[in-house]
């Protein structure tokens, strides 16, 4: 079980959504899906080394309680931060908790 004083954190999980403006041009905004409690550690020491060498740009793991539809399309905003979801991982395969691996925008949007 994951433990509550863990999460310590809050953090806004947020997805693109396009619609169009009165001219008909796209326009693309980041819609709140929910607002959780979660844990936001750095990646690193052996960890950023090893993903380091595999070209990776991961540099966090956020953790939440288990929520069905949080995939790799959504973002998570943290305070100022901004990161983009690169994988999903239900690490025990109990439907306990989520590990978001993410990384920061290269570009703020």
């Amino acid at each position: 079980m994951l433990a509550a004083g863990r999460l310590n954190q809050r953090v806004t999980l947020k997805q693109q959504q396009t619609t169009r403006d009165a001219m008909g041009a796209q326009v693309v905004t980041w819609q709140t899906v929910a607002t959780v409690w979660a844990a936001v550690e750095p990646i690193r020491g052996r960890e950023f080394v090893a993903l380091r060498s595999a070209q990776s740009e991961l540099t966090a793991k956020i953790t939440i309680r288990h929520r069905a539809g949080v995939v790799p399309e959504m973002r998570v905003e943290h305070g100022a931060s901004v990161y983009e979801i690169r994988e999903v991982i239900d690490p025990k395969a109990r439907g306990e908790s989520l590990e978001l691996m993410c990384s920061a925008p290269t570009e703020p949007t």
